[in-house]
């Protein structure tokens, strides 16, 4: 059954978790979506797992667009939310709308994902008003990253806290349709999923989200040495890509590849007739 907003909020009310995981590419998008998820990021995570940046600040409006529609192309019954890049809609309230549009139109997305507090409540109205479905981002924001100092866990002392829950509140108002919380403690997400009547989606927030996001590379350990603590691996395919690669350089070296069974085959008549 194909994941939408109504499923969603369905399974919010229900207490059934959903689940959450970024995409960048066609055939990753095909298998995420085959697995079952119920949502596809297409973050601008990218900017680093894809593109080799150091954040996400360098990520264009154009990356963006060119991975959301790859995934698209591979995704069938999980909601596809794409992250609108640095800069495309803290400019202006224009600026949001018209870039939030081309992420439907040209990346085929069904939701757009925007970082910030009550701040971006202008934003989050003229782009639903649009009727474009906004996802809201609030706690550690990557694109905030030289602001906050560093990648750090947000809300712990009480003054940080109670602007996390009123900028939940807020966002929920301007219309957003779910929100991600990230790199937020545990009791204080709690409390903001039970306020809240839209789904929340939790990376380094606890279990008591409605739903939980991971970075693919970071679950399937295929992303470096550094593995945040809110991730767990649950399968360390960096490893058997490695090792089937390393097996193929073998093989190609040793002349036992390709073998008999990968060749195609030519009537000696023919051959004897070159010479």
């Amino acid at each position: 059954m194909k994941n939408t907003i109504v499923t969603l909020q369905k399974s919010k009310l229900e207490h059934e978790k959903t689940v959450m995981v970024t995409a960048y590419d066609y055939t990753t998008a095909k298998i995420m979506d085959e697995a079952g998820v119920n949502m596809i990021l297409v973050g601008d995570s990218l900017g680093m797992t894809m593109l080799g940046y150091e954040d996400t600040l360098s990520v264009t409006m154009e990356d963006m667009i060119h991975h959301s529609a790859a995934v698209a192309r591979g995704t069938k019954e999980a909601f596809l939310v794409t992250d609108m890049p640095f800069m495309s809609y803290q400019t202006s309230v224009y600026d949001a709308v018209v870039n939030a549009g081309r992420l439907m139109k040209e990346g085929r997305a069904n939701a757009v994902k925007l970082e910030g507090g009550a701040e971006f409540v202008p934003h989050i109205e003229a782009i639903t008003k649009a009727s474009i479905p906004v996802v809201a981002h609030i706690g550690l924001t990557p694109q905030s990253v030289n602001a906050f100092g560093g990648f750090k866990v947000q809300g712990k002392d009480e003054a940080a806290a109670k602007k996390l829950l009123e900028d939940a509140k807020a966002l929920e108002a301007a219309g957003a349709c779910m929100i991600v919380m990230e790199c937020v403690p545990a009791k204080l997400a709690k409390i903001i999923t039970q306020e809240l009547s839209i789904p929340t989606i939790g990376i380094g927030a606890g279990p008591d989200c409605d739903a939980q996001v991971l970075v693919y590379q970071d679950l399937l350990a295929m992303y470096g040495g550094f593995k945040p603590k809110f991730v767990k691996v649950f399968a360390d395919a960096g490893a058997v890509m490695r090792e089937g690669i390393k097996a193929y350089i073998r093989e190609t070296k040793k002349g036992t590849f390709p073998a008999e069974e990968h060749c195609f085959k030519i009537d000696d008549s023919v051959i004897e007739k070159l010479y």
